[in-house]
C-alpha cells in the first residue's frame, strides 16, 4: 500500500497511545460523578486515562513518514522499527496526582481535570518525546520538530504537555476553567493502548 493509498479516505485502525489508567478519583465513584454538573455526557470511569504520548493511527503515521521522506522510508521498512520501539518502552509505575481545576480541551469541545503530577511523570513524558525524536532520526527523517508538529497522526497542537484527564463534553465552547475542591487521583502503571493491534503482538 502506498502513502497515497493510506491518505485517501479515512485512516483505518485504532489510535495508539502511551497512557496511564485512572484507578481512583477522590474517595470513590461519587466524587467523580459530581463532575457531571459541569459537562455533558460524563465519560465512564473505567475508561479514564491520562495520555503521555499520542502515536495515532499507525497507517496514518506510516503515510506521514513516507510522504515526509518522499518515499525513501517506506511503511514496510519503518513499521517494525516503530513497533519494536513502542513495545520496548520502560514502564512508568503507578503514582498519585491531584487536581483542583477543570479546564477546556480540544479547542473548547471537551472538559478535563488538569492534574498536578510528580516530577518523575514529567521526566518520563519528556523521555518519550526524546525517544520519539531518536526513532524518527533513525528512520531517516529530517527537520523532526517540524514533522512532529505537522503529522496528522501524532496530532501535536502545542510543544508543552499538559497533564490532564478528559472527563466529558463541554456545555458550550465558551465554557472556561472551573476551580474545584482538591481531589487525589490514583494512576496505574503505564501501558500502550491498543497494544494488541500492533503487528506481532
Amino acid at each position: 500500500m502506498t502513502a497515497s493509498d493510506r491518505t485517501s479516505g479515512k485512516p483505518e485502525g485504532p489510535r495508539v497511545t502511551v497512557e496511564v489508567p485512572v484507578l481512583r478519583i477522590g474517595a470513590g465513584l461519587a466524587d467523580y460523578e459530581g463532575l457531571s454538573r459541569f459537562v455533558v455526557s460524563l465519560r465512564k470511569p473505567q475508561g479514564l486515562h491520562m495520555t503521555l504520548l499520542h502515536v495515532g493511527i499507525l497507517d496514518q503515521l506510516l503515510a506521514d513518514i513516507e510522504a515526509w521522506t518522499k518515499g525513501l522510508s517506506t511503511a514496510e521498512k519503518v513499521l517494525p522499527e516503530i513497533v519494536s520501539w513502542l513495545t520496548e518502552l520502560p514502564v512508568l509505575e503507578g503514582f498519585l496526582g491531584k487536581s483542583d481545576r477543570l479546564v477546556p480541551l480540544g479547542g473548547g469541545r471537551l472538559m478535563g481535570l488538569e492534574v498536578d503530577v510528580p516530577q518523575e511523570v514529567h521526566d518520563y513524558q519528556a523521555l518519550l518525546v526524546q525517544g520519539l525524536h531518536v526513532l524518527l532520526d533513525d528512520l531517516g527523517l529530517d527537520n523532526i520538530d517540524d514533522f512532529i508538529l505537522s503529522s496528522h497522526a501524532l496530532g501535536y497542537r502545542s510543544p508543552r504537555w499538559l497533564p490532564h484527564i478528559a472527563v466529558g463534553k463541554a456545555q458550550s465552547r465558551q465554557q472556561g476553567a472551573t476551580e474545584l475542591a482538591p481531589v487525589a487521583i490514583e494512576f496505574g502503571d503505564s501501558r500502550i493502548r491498543h497494544r494488541e493491534s500492533l503487528p506481532g503482538q
